[in-house]
């Protein structure tokens, strides 16, 4: 019942259950009172009484519970942003407080008769058994219905009724032992009996006050800080807890976990940790709700490149061919900075000057920092295939200085488009596939050169290389159409 409950129910199943057993529970303890005062006052028994006033407080307790849950499982509002889970653990302090009077009333009560009617010798009658039998029976029912669904639901009002009622069995056997005892002729066995009632109810409720006390101060249940923190440490891109807060509310976790990541991390890869950091611990409690929040930090093997190429993302600037030198100590780096081609010198220096503050503020006032501005062309160019002529023209130029060169081959799926900029090309071309990508790319540069100073008007040439042998990728066969 536990698992299916745990695995398959509805939130709103479970609260339906929760009601449902509760309002069950005080029909219960309505008939076990009934039965222990009448059996009480027939045979003259003070366990019997004792049990039955205690009863009556199982009445009002177990009615506070059916309300508490009733309340505890209501949304979150204006008032109540963390819901109104917690009436159930009040409901569960009134409760203890009302089992320790009731122990402190029977054990004055058993002293005093057994000071001041040392001798009584009580006669049991068999009604007292019967009620005795029937209370055992209901209360180890109750008792075990109660412990399951409290603990499928996480319900502190439920886990109190449960203890409390674990406690009535035990005091049924205690009067079941107390009246066999007085119908052998032993004096004063049902004052002794209540005294060990007395004494479980006391118990009961000491138990019950320090664990409901713990929720309400929000102490974390034990092990559960430890646990949230193995699953946190598993999480791949996690570099270290902050911090971990844990606290229970009704039968919901609630907590806040605190985790490090890298500072170059994506933002979409910190959302999609930071989810599957929440499943995770979704899956691993039963019905938890937690915060994840993440702090960015620079890993101990973040190379001068990252953070260079982090700096630049951060001014939302793009830059590539960074250089990094140590010069007698001193860190020199050099990036081309590609700025939109259409700004004036005096903007475009000043937004890489920026980048070059922002570059010293990170590793340091005496680092050496240039720049090199390049155009970027932002906007997008309408193009139209080239004539046919221009193309095969192009094309034929390209065959020759990969010939020249010698380590490029094979220049195929020549592109040729006209632009309001001028010709922009795209061909791809064969390298040995053991070329090292500087080589490939200085080999690949230098023809892209010698075409755009022999034919005039290219205003872009872009080469894509492929390893000799291998397959080529889905532009390989697509040839430009001609006009």
């Amino acid at each position: 019942m536990n698992a299916s409950l745990e695995s398959s129910a509805s939130p709103a199943a479970l609260a339906e259950l929760k009601r449902r057993v509760a309002g069950w529970s005080i029909a219960a303890t309505v008939l076990v009172t009934v039965l222990k005062l009448t059996a009480g006052l027939v045979s003259g028994s003070l366990a019997l009484l004792a049990d039955g006033a205690h009863g009556f407080l199982d009445i009002g307790a177990t009615t506070l519970t059916f309300f508490a849950v009733r309340q505890a499982d209501r949304p979150a509002d204006e008032d109540h942003h963390y819901g109104h889970g917690k009436i159930e653990a009040v409901a569960a302090l009134c409760e203890s407080t009302l089992l320790a009077l009731l122990a402190l009333a029977a054990f004055i009560e058993a002293v005093r008769r057994l000071v001041l009617e040392p001798t009584t010798v009580l006669s049991a009658s068999p009604f007292a058994f019967a009620a005795v039998a029937v209370s055992i029976c209901v209360d180890a029912a109750r008792w075990r219905t109660l412990h399951v669904v409290a603990r499928s639901t996480g319900s502190e009002a439920l886990a109190a009724d449960a203890l409390h009622f674990s406690s009535d069995l035990a005091s049924s056997l205690a009067i079941l032992i107390g009246l066999t005892a007085a119908k052998a002729g032993y004096v004063n066995a049902d004052a002794k009996a209540t005294l060990f009632v007395a004494m479980l109810i006391g118990l009961a409720a000491l138990r019950l006050a320090r664990r409901v006390i713990g929720v309400l101060l929000d102490a974390a249940p034990q092990g559960a800080a430890e646990r949230v923190r193995e699953i946190a440490w598993r999480m791949p891109g996690v570099l270290g807890i902050d911090n971990v807060r844990v606290r229970p509310a009704g039968g919901v976790l609630m907590g806040d976990v605190g985790v490090t990541v890298a500072r170059s991390l994506p933002l979409d890869r910190v959302s999609e940790l930071k989810a599957s950091l929440t499943q995770a611990l979704a899956a691993e409690f039963k019905r938890a709700d937690f915060t994840v929040s993440t702090r960015p930090v620079a890993p101990d093997d973040e190379s001068v490149l990252e953070r260079v190429m982090l700096i630049a993302a951060r001014e939302r600037l793009l830059v590539h061919h960074v250089t990094v030198q140590w010069l007698e100590g001193r860190l020199a780096i050099g990036f081309d900075i590609e700025l939109d081609g259409r700004l004036k010198l005096k903007d475009a220096h000043r937004r890489a000057s920026r980048l070059e503050a922002a570059v010293r503020d990170e590793f340091g006032p005496a680092t050496e920092v240039e720049t090199h501005i390049e155009p970027l062309e932002t906007r997008e160019l309408a193009g139209t295939p080239a004539d046919a002529s221009v193309s095969s023209r192009i094309a034929e130029s390209l065959s020759r200085a990969a010939a020249q060169s010698g380590k490029i081959g094979a220049i195929h799926n020549v592109r040729v488009r006209e632009t309001p900029v001028g010709l922009v090309v795209h061909f791809h071309c064969l390298g040995p596939p053991d070329m090292d990508v500087a080589d490939i790319h200085a080999a690949v540069d230098e023809i892209e050169q010698k075409v755009k100073h022999a034919i005039t008007g290219i205003a872009r040439l872009v080469g894509h290389a492929e390893p000799a042998g291998a397959e080529h990728g889905t532009n390989a066969s697509r040839s430009e159409p001609s006009r």
